[in-house]
């Protein structure tokens, strides 16, 4: 447990460094080592990610599943990981604060709870369970010797609702329910994140985004964490997609300087 409130210690306080985290998000154990073999201080998982590996589309994981994925990212590296425990798996606070307690167990240094309700009619819940949500993760979170890094998310902007008012409104109830980070993926704009910044007193996480703003934009306005959900997983499905079809369509290997690289960080990474 020292250990584990160690990570969890040196996980918090980097988000106060002069540069803002760059925490990428592994799929599985291997890319884990990777990741971390390329110099990453933090490494989150990804619920879209790992619901790949398992052949299926993100917000189909269990608890159970998630929990369990959580333990072998966290067992692969040295390095803090933050969970992504979607809703955290219940729509009651007691149901959240029993998820946050057996993240807990798996060695985490952070994860987070996000307010997507998982009803297309209503995506987001009301604003005081919500809150009430976020402070009962908090309560459990912030309790023993172990300060899990707790991350509240608006998911506003990426369930229909990019209203930057009501996100702001959700992440300063958040805040005040003891949320250690706050994040609102799919807010790109560096105006609005600007603005999103200045009204919160939190480290704020923002999702990298192919066309939004570079690192050193999202440094200059205060942005403290930088995270890329499952682009990464993503963007390895998309290498298979290209070499499988070049090997089906073209009958060629072009694909084998690529695969090359990924040997070569594999060996590295994976010796013991």
């Amino acid at each position: 447990m020292s250990a584990q409130a160690d990570k969890a210690e040196r996980f918090l306080a980097r988000h106060y460094d002069a540069s803002p985290l760059l925490m990428p998000n592994p799929w599985d154990a291997g890319s884990a080592k990777v990741l971390a073999s390329l110099g990453f201080a933090a490494l989150a998982t990804t619920s879209s990610g790992f619901a790949s590996t398992l052949g299926r589309l993100d917000g189909s994981v269990t608890r159970d599943e998630a929990l369990a994925h959580s333990t072998s990212i966290v067992e692969a590296t040295d390095v803090p990981v933050s969970a992504d425990l979607e809703s955290c798996f219940a729509d009651e606070p007691s149901g959240v604060a029993e998820t946050i307690r057996l993240a807990i167990e798996t060695g985490l240094a952070g994860c987070s709870v996000e307010d997507f309700t998982r009803d297309t009619d209503a995506p987001v819940y009301d604003l005081s369970l919500a809150a009430e949500r976020v402070a009962a993760a908090a309560e459990v979170a912030h309790a023993g010797s172990v300060h899990l890094v707790l991350t509240a998310r608006s998911e506003n902007y990426v369930r229909g609702r990019p209203d930057l008012a009501d996100t702001i409104a959700r992440l300063q109830a958040y805040q005040e329910g003891g949320a250690d980070v706050l994040f609102a993926p799919g807010v790109s704009d560096l105006d609005e994140l600007r603005q999103l910044v200045a009204a919160v007193d939190r480290p704020v996480n923002v999702l990298g985004r192919p066309g939004g703003p570079a690192v050193a934009e999202l440094a200059d306005i205060g942005v403290r964490r930088i995270s890329v959900g499952g682009a990464f997983a993503y963007a390895a499905l998309g290498a298979v997609v290209e070499a499988g079809r070049e090997l089906l369509e073209e009958g060629t290997f072009g694909y084998g300087e690529r695969a090359g690289t990924g040997a070569t960080a594999a060996r590295s990474a994976f010796t013991p």
